[in-house]
């Protein structure tokens, strides 16, 4: 119309022309603004219900607990709105959104097969085959070259429901039977069945409730497993079923009654040992028990101790012991008879040290393998046992994870282990021991034709927190940015329960480094990334300091012109989910927009109810709110509780419905909350997927919508829609 209009006029000044065609362009720009504005729906609101909740004489009104029942048609009809006003929103971006996951998908080898391993005279392997969401379970006795022996094909098994995930797959000693579990539900409480490999028959049997790990004995018949408390989910049984007899009749072996522990059964490496192992966040205790004689009783191998810490891991006649005992706050491997296994027989194998984490262990038969974490990078050291060899495998960035990969054999000389960067995909890599050469297995392939790691660059910097205390933050980017403050960046954090992220690649999130983006890790207190006292501070009566310094982070990028507050977005899920909603309710003018992915933010309501799933075992971690100063605390942090008549950022909200991590109801309350309450026009959406849990879609390439949508609602903001 404007052209038609501007050809109309007789004018011979072309200058008057132009004038009046940009005029015109403006104002049609404005009037599709204002009718655009006109046209969007309107959010659902929730009711309000006021309910009473009283603790320690304090009284806190939430109008929105009657969301807290999935069985009621209300709660659905709710929950089914927010995702249809959050498609409705999202609707001009859903071609991008395709674009968005066919990209994404196009990167990832469809027809893929991970590196085989040898255990007990069989290789395994997993393959993925093109077309297909599900893995194929593949081995093949003795040589590589052997046909294949199907052992589960998710893709048949999966066809039949909306989710699907197989948990434990544990093969007997003599390899004619596998004992596997599933979940179709995603609230991981899953079904044991057990599988004759010699007729591929399914035994009728079915363990309901259980963690889906199974172990068992060397007898070929006996089995152990952990059940579920029906109600909290805590893993708080071992069970102990043999082949052929009723599953109602399985022998209860053990017990864990302390509902701030929950408890778990393996076999050791060597396959001499069963072990029973129980944990709270700052305490454990193992059992053990001959595999060869399940007809016996458990043994304590040490008996549980207030903020004693240790794992154990047998080899020949001796136990060696991770643990913190002795003040040892950043670990130290111990060694022990496996006649005498208490504490007081324990010596020092290798001491702590006040700079190295020690995180994990390996076993050869003439070496020790020990991942260790010294200013936040990984490292693994090679230690032979004859005295001869200590010494590091080279790294030569400060942006990389490496770790200990699957080694079964004691008798090799081949250290298995992974490495990957920001910039460089991973690899699986054999290192000889023996004559220190490397062979690269696997590197994970990039498809597409598109991707080179040398237009990447990443680093890390270091901010400084509120107290002093200097954060790193790893980065990566494409080359060629200018820190003029105008990149869009979106900075991620977690910061609890001692969880290190550490810096690794994703061709995923290629699609937001190829549009600018600049991609931020904060290594926040409350995770373990600068050892264990960056965890310790940044808990229980010190949890403010994993929120701080996430903020204090953002503050420095925006300093050194990497971002700006008009391009910053944050984001974090399930734990990492409380810290967005602690950081919007404290600085929220330092973000354009965020995702919170099934985020834990009703904090003090959770803790105080016990018979949600995950409560009592995580006192330690957040205080128990019982106790009126821990009460206290997380009430001046909950986001929910605290959220105001004030301006927020865009956010994007996700859960489950079926989570059972962080139940469905928190972001749920939290969101309809935020729309009482926030003044801004700025979009606030609910995605709830109504057929998955905490993790999200199960298929392999499912879970990318969910990603292209996140990813559609960031680019969005940024005016980026190509």
């Amino acid at each position: 119309m404007v052209n038609i209009f501007v050809k109309q006029i007789k004018m011979k000044n072309r200058v008057v022309i132009i004038v009046i065609n940009i005029i015109l362009a403006v104002a049609c720009k404005e009037n599709e603004k204002m009718t655009n504005k006109i046209e969007l729906p309107k959010p659902p609101v929730a009711n309000k219900i006021a309910k009473k909740l009283i603790s320690h004489n304090d009284t806190r009104i939430d109008n929105y607990y009657w969301l807290n029942d999935r069985d009621n048609p209300k709660v659905i009809d709710y929950l089914n709105a927010e995702n249809t006003y959050t498609k409705k929103i999202m609707q001009h971006t859903e071609d991008f959104q395709a674009k968005l996951f066919t990209e994404m998908k196009g990167r990832i080898k469809e027809d893929d097969t991970t590196v085989p391993y040898k255990y007990n005279g069989y290789w395994y392997m997993t393959r993925y085959e093109k077309g297909k969401d599900y893995p194929i379970y593949v081995r093949k006795k003795e040589r590589l070259e052997a046909p294949d022996e199907i052992l589960f094909d998710c893709n048949e098994m999966a066809k039949a429901h909306a989710y699907f995930k197989i948990g434990g797959i544990s093969i007997s000693p003599d390899n004619s039977m596998v004992a596997f579990s599933t979940d179709t539900v995603s609230r991981r409480q899953y079904t044991i069945q057990i599988k004759n490999l010699r007729t591929n028959a399914v035994f009728l049997d079915k363990i309901e409730n259980t963690t889906g790990s199974i172990t068992w004995a060397n007898d070929n018949k006996t089995l152990y497993y952990t059940k579920k408390d029906a109600t909290t989910l805590r893993s708080h049984k071992i069970f102990k079923h043999i082949l052929n007899t009723n599953v109602e009749e399985d022998t209860e072996v053990y017990h864990e009654e302390d509902e701030t522990f929950s408890t778990f059964v393996y076999k050791t490496k060597s396959r001499k040992y069963i072990v029973i192992g129980s944990s709270s966040t700052l305490s454990t205790e193992y059992r053990i028990l001959n595999a060869d004689h399940p007809e016996g009783n458990f043994k304590v191998f040490q008996k549980r101790t207030k903020n004693l810490e240790y794992s154990i891991a047998h080899f020949d006649d001796s136990f060696y012991i991770i643990t913190n005992a002795d003040k040892a706050t950043n670990f130290k491997i111990s060694k022990t008879s496996e006649l005498n296994t208490e504490k007081k027989y324990w010596r020092d194998l290798i001491p702590h040290r006040d700079n190295v984490l020690i995180e994990d262990i390996e076993i050869f038969k003439a070496y020790l393998v020990v991942n260790e974490r010294e200013n936040g990078l990984n490292n693994i050291r090679i230690i032979s046992w004859n005295g001869k060899e200590d010494y590091y495998l080279p790294f030569d960035n400060e942006t990389y994870t490496t770790y200990i990969g699957t080694n079964l054999d004691f008798n090799s000389t081949t250290l298995r282990y992974g490495y990957n960067a920001l910039t460089t995909p991973s690899s699986v890599i054999d290192y000889d021991l023996k004559t220190k050469t490397s062979v690269v297995k696997k590197e994970q392939e990039i498809l597409g034709g598109k991707f080179q790691k040398e237009n990447y660059e990443s680093k890390r910097i270091w901010a400084t927190a509120k107290d002093g205390v200097k954060v790193p933050i790893s980065l990566v980017y494409k080359k060629g940015i200018k820190l003029d403050g105008t990149n869009p960046l979106l900075q991620y954090a977690y910061g609890s329960y001692g969880s290190t992220i550490d810096p690794s690649f994703s061709s995923i999130r290629l699609s937001l480094l190829d549009r600018g983006f600049i991609y931020a890790i904060a290594h926040i207190r409350g995770g373990e990334y600068l050892g264990r006292h960056w965890y310790e501070t940044g808990k229980l009566l010190a949890k403010k300091n994993t929120f701080t310094d996430f903020i204090d982070c953002s503050k420095f990028l925006i300093s050194q012109g990497y971002t700006s507050n008009e391009h910053l977005y944050a984001y974090g899920g399930s734990a990492g989910g409380l810290l967005m909603g602690a950081i919007i309710n404290m600085n929220p003018e330092l973000y354009n927009g965020i995702l919170a992915a099934v985020p834990f933010v009703d904090v003090v309501t959770t803790m105080l109810d016990e018979t949600i799933p995950l409560t009592t075992g995580e006192y330690d971690e957040w205080g128990n709110p019982n106790d009126k100063t821990y009460y206290d605390y997380m009430k001046s942090y909950s986001p929910y509780d605290n959220v105001e008549v004030k301006a927020y950022p865009s956010m994007l909200v996700t859960t489950g419905l079926h989570d059972s991590q962080v139940q469905y109801w928190e972001p749920a309350k939290w969101v309809a909350k935020l729309r009482a309450l926030k003044t801004d026009n700025n979009t606030l959406l609910l995605h709830t997927d109504m057929d998955s849990g905490h993790g999200g879609a199960s298929g392999r390439f499912e879970s990318l919508k969910d990603v292209a949508l996140e990813y559609a609602f960031l680019l969005d903001l940024e005016e980026i829609n190509d």
